[in-house]
């Protein structure tokens, strides 16, 4: 099976079509900085980059590659929004709050799309994107989040689509019964644009440190953050381990629930067929709780993602998987050849809500995108620099949501939490 759970890139379609294949040293030394990042994916290199734009001495610590976990192996959809039902929040962060976070679901896309602009970053960036419904009573929430974009004036063009619309523009299956059509959202290479920002924020400074797990952290006015061969004092510390925190900071991971996501990638397909398949290029989702998501490449390949595990075991053979769930929306793909097939952990939280916030004074985390990392870890990435630089407090949005502990204990909230979401498939 691909491997998933080594220290090097799975041999994924990412990894195969990699721009930028910069090593990071090993951490081997003791430095000094202002601030240190404990991850290097997208949530670490993007605070990285935030802040050494803005001047500020930092170190990012990498227990494998820079972009090794979910933030180079996602599904590649850049969406809008942040968290799911905000009116959940009302409580703790008010009206004020939901119409702040809601502006930062646009806000989070923007980031990436002005940052792509901004540094000439290639990475396949491609917009439109299409919420799609393959059961009758999906159609109600496309129309309700239509009419919810439409009164937060969202910026960008949206279409409701009928199932003749949807079928002929967007998606050529017939399981397509209707669609929301997003102009500001759309889809990308994801390990090209993590790479690429890591590139960028050494270029600017930024210390950046591969293979080098950190193993303890000593936390106080001065952090000392300790790796198997070196360490880092610095006055702030962020922890961006996500799905892979494990026991570093059990106040972060007790929180946060690793659940296994795939993909698998077709050969290139021809011209005829693709764009019988996705004419407009969008990328694409269903509205299931065990939702099918797929895209094509910039080779038009389909890359065709979903089976997300709550269980915390990997399926025995991905595409054995995932290739049924492909023909399903696609059966005339019957025979086509599977290039790829990779999986990976990304982090899920009790109430879906992304936590960004602080443990103390001096020490911030970022987790829990709950499957829509690609832009919220960009947000979170400027709400931590504006924090640590006393810019803004928006970052006290999130901060004021209390999230729950997984019950269970280590070894046992995978399993409760795949019973309970085996319950709400069975609904589905």
């Amino acid at each position: 099976m691909t491997a998933i759970h080594t220290n090097d890139y799975p041999e994924s379609y990412y990894f195969s079509s990699v721009n930028n294949k910069t090593d990071y040293p090993t951490l081997t030394e003791s430095i000094d900085v202002d601030v240190c990042i404990v991850g290097g994916g997208f949530s670490g290199v993007a605070t990285a980059l935030e802040l050494a734009e803005r001047g500020i001495k930092v170190a990012v610590l990498e227990a494998n590659k820079i972009g090794w976990g979910a933030s180079g192996r996602n599904g590649g959809q850049l969406i809008r929004g942040i968290g799911h039902d905000l009116e959940a929040f009302r409580k703790s962060i008010g009206q004020e709050g939901i119409d702040a976070i809601t502006a930062m679901g646009v806000e989070s896309v923007e980031i990436v799309t002005n940052r792509v602009k901004k540094y000439a970053i290639d990475c396949d960036l491609t917009m439109g994107y299409c919420d799609f419904a393959n059961k009758s009573k999906h159609v109600k929430w496309l129309e309700e989040s239509y009419q919810q974009l439409k009164q937060t004036n969202y910026p960008h063009a949206i279409k409701l689509l009928d199932k003749d619309q949807v079928q002929q523009n967007v998606i050529g299956s017939a399981t397509a019964l209707a669609g929301l059509e997003d102009m500001g959202s759309g889809h990308l290479h994801p390990l090209n644009l993590c790479l690429a920002e890591a590139k960028i924020a050494s270029d600017l400074g930024a210390q950046l440190f591969a293979n080098s797990k950190v193993i303890k952290i000593e936390k106080g006015e001065t952090n000392v953050i300790h790796t198997e061969q070196g360490q880092v004092r610095a006055k702030k510390l962020v922890l961006t381990g996500n799905a892979y925190i494990e026991g570093l900071e059990p106040k972060l991971s007790g929180k946060i629930l690793p659940a296994g996501s795939y993909v698998i990638a077709t050969e290139p397909l021809s011209e005829e067929v693709h764009n019988k398949l996705l004419p407009g290029n969008h990328a694409v989702c269903d509205q299931r709780v065990a939702l099918d998501y797929f895209r094509l490449s910039a080779d038009k390949r389909l890359l065709f993602g979903g089976m997300c595990n709550y269980s915390g075991r990997d399926p025995k053979d991905i595409k054995d998987a995932l290739y049924p769930k492909m023909l399903k929306v696609f059966p005339q793909l019957k025979g086509i050849n599977i290039d790829y097939k990779w999986g990976g952990m990304i982090g899920i939280g009790a109430n879906r809500l992304p936590q960004i916030g602080r443990l103390q004074t001096n020490v911030y985390y970022a987790q829990a995108y709950s499957g829509h990392g690609v832009n919220v870890t960009h947000m979170a990435a400027k709400l931590l620099a504006e924090a640590i630089t006393n810019e803004s407090s928006r970052i006290e949005y999130f901060n004021q949501v209390k999230h729950i502990t997984f019950p269970g204990g280590k070894y046992l909230r995978s399993p409760l939490l795949a019973l309970g979401m085996l319950y709400h498939k069975m609904f589905d």
